[in-house]
């Protein structure tokens, strides 16, 4: 299943490299977000969920980011900039699910509640 989510994560990062950044987003804030940072953020703890397990501090990192794309996407009023986002979203929120689901099994030995819910 690591094995799996781990090539997911990674396909979902080669796509994102893809797609062209919103040009109107640069330099914009949103809900006291800096959209370019906050892609870069995301794309940051992909890619260290991809190579190592995060340290503690760069997990909790990941998952307050995850939450403020909860207060941004409704926000957005472009159509293409919403589907950037929501790559992104979805980018950083698999990223959290393998970090917190995927590297360790649950005592229970059963899947990840947020995989059995679709949300990674």
């Amino acid at each position: 299943m690591l094995e799996e989510k781990l090539e997911t994560l990674s396909q979902t990062m080669a796509e994102h490299t893809v797609m062209p950044f919103p040009p109107s987003f640069r330099g914009l804030d949103i809900e006291d977000q800096d959209m370019v940072t906050l892609d870069a953020d995301a794309y940051g703890y992909a890619l260290g969920v991809l190579k190592d397990p995060l340290d503690e501090q760069r997990g909790e990192g990941l998952i307050r980011l995850t939450a403020v794309f909860e207060k941004v996407l409704p926000a957005i009023k472009d159509e293409y900039a919403t589907r950037y986002y929501t790559h992104v979203r979805d980018m950083a929120v698999l990223a959290a699910e393998v970090e917190l689901c995927g590297r360790s099994s649950p005592p229970t030995g059963r899947p990840c509640p947020a995989w059995e819910r679709g949300l990674a």
